[in-house]
Formats: structure tokens, sequence, C-alpha cells
């Protein structure tokens, strides 16, 4: 199948004058979020990267973890765009397959991302005297790298192997290529019985980063609650990587449930939502924060603001 055009129920917006304006003002909202995304994670990504202050374990991993954010959303805001403006709404096979690559691995490494995070608040408050030993720089680097390569090489052999089939059906019902609903459009089931293998197997892996998330910070409330010193760097740096946790496993489980197990009888536009908003709410939300919430990157903002109103 060279083409695949995507969900035909949302591009009937097009067939009217009045639908015309509607699509109109929703490119208009859209590249609003879009630029609100760009603007909340490149200042804060450039606030880490030019304060020396700031180079320490945790907002190095805050910056890549903002970085992760937006190499997600620009899988999926220019091409909605272009569609948006475009009368033909298609994408090559390739296009479809390297979409769904940087959708899937965006949000696994965002699963990795909060895992590291979770194991640095783990040093950090459980074994002080240790943290600048465990969390070097050699080991700072690898994590990095572990966070963003192990997702892209497991995903990357997902796509793969979704590559090999032939598709009997070039429409998807998603506003975006998801590799799931690729595979169910294959001519032939007993073909995808390996990708179905391989898809649980990662299932598995990403469930264990999120037992390993749960079990750092139970084991961290157990520790914070004896001290006055160890609950206040809780709910200082603990916190916001909490509130990061529960907007993306809220975000990605109900997009994972309507996928599944959501009756078609449901409005699209609801669907379409549910659909994106993983790519709408923590890409903004994780930003704003990190930034009200951790001390020394508020300081750095109002010391930026003073001085320009100066």
């Amino acid at each position: 199948c060279e083409w695949v055009v995507y969900s035909e129920h949302f591009w009937r917006l097009q067939q009217s004058a009045f639908l015309r304006i509607l699509r109109f003002t929703l490119f208009s909202l859209t590249l609003l979020c879009y630029c609100v995304i760009l603007m909340v994670n490149i200042s804060l990504i450039l606030t880490i990267i030019l304060d020396k202050n700031l180079h320490e374990p945790m907002y190095i991993l805050l910056c890549t973890f903002c970085m992760n954010g937006l190499y997600g959303t620009t899988g999926f805001y220019p091409k909605f765009l272009w569609d948006l403006l475009s009368p033909a709404h298609v994408i090559s096979y390739s296009g479809c397959l390297l979409q769904a690559l940087v959708m899937y691995s965006f949000a696994c490494s965002e699963l990795a991302f909060l895992a590291v995070m979770a194991y640095d608040r783990y040093v950090a408050i459980c074994r002080p005297l240790e943290y600048h030993s465990i969390m070097s720089k050699q080991r700072l680097f690898k994590l990095v790298c572990f966070s963003w390569l192990t997702p892209l090489c497991i995903i990357g052999t997902n796509i793969f192997l979704t590559s090999r089939l032939k598709l009997c059906s070039p429409y998807i019902a998603r506003l975006f290529c998801v590799n799931w609903i690729i595979v169910t459009l294959a001519c032939f089931p007993n073909e995808t019985i390996v990708n179905n293998i391989v898809a649980y197997i990662t299932i598995l892996i990403y469930v264990f980063h999120g037992v390993f998330i749960i079990w750092s910070y139970m084991y961290l409330i157990k520790t914070c609650v004896s001290s006055i010193e160890n609950r206040a760097k809780f709910m200082q740096t603990c916190v916001p990587h909490l509130l990061s946790l529960l907007t993306f496993l809220f975000t990605v489980l109900f997009d994972v449930m309507n996928m599944r197990f959501a009756s078609k009888d449901l409005p699209q536009t609801f669907q379409n939502f549910v659909a994106i908003e993983f790519l709408v709410i923590p890409p903004i939300m994780n930003p704003l924060i990190y930034g009200f919430k951790l001390t020394k990157i508020q300081n750095r903002f109002l010391n930026v603001v003073s001085f320009k109103i100066k």
C-alpha cells in the first residue's frame, strides 16, 4: 500500500463554507498550541543551558525531558497543520511508518526519562552523601542515552516488522499513524503474530518502568515521613515529577483504553481529542510545572525579567 489516508470522518470538515471557517479556526488554535509548546519548552531548555548554576543532574535530565517533548510534538503538529490547509489528506506508507516511530519512541522515552528522574530523586534524598559519586557525568550521559536510544531501537524493531506487511486498506481512523492500527489493516492476520509478540514484550518493558517509578516514590514517601528536611526536599523536587508522571500516565492510558475498547458510537470529535491529548497536555504542562515549582528556575526567570525591566 503506497499511500495511507487519514480519518475520513475528520476531514469532512472541508465540505462546506461554514466548515471551512471552522477548519481555519481549528488551524489557528492548533498553531497557537504548537507555538506555546515551542515557547515554554525552548525557554526552559535555554534557561538550563545558559545558567551554569543549573548544570546539575536533575536540571540536565529536565532539559533532555523537554527536548523529548519537542521531538514528539514535531512528529505530529507540522504535518497536521499542513493537512488542515491541504485539500488532500494522505501520507506515504514510509512517511506513516516514520510518524509512528516518532510517536511511539517519544512516548516510551517520556516514561524512561520519568524513571531516570525518579532514580535521581531516590539517590538525592535517600543517599545524599553518595549523590555526586553515583550521579556522575559519565553515568548521567549513559542514562540519557539509555532513555533515548533504547526506545528508538525497540520501537524501530516494531516498525520494521510492520513494514513487511501488505495492507488491504489505505484508511486509518486516526489523526496520525499508529503502529497498532496499521497492523490491523494487514491482508493476512497470520503474518502479524510476530508483531503482536514483540508489541506485548514492549508493553511489558515499559510496564516495568512504571512499576519502578511507583516503587521509587513509595520508598521516597516512606523515607521522607520521618524527617522534616527530607519532607521539604520531597515537596520541592519530587512533587513536579509526580505531577508529570500522573499527567503522562492519565493521557496515555486514556488514549490506549479508547483505542482498544472505545465504542464506535462515540463522537468522532471526542475520539480525535483523546488521540492527541498526550501531544497537547504534557508538553505544555511539564515546563510550567517545573518552572513554577523549582526554586532555582524561578529565581533565574525573575532575574531575567527584572534585568529587562531595568
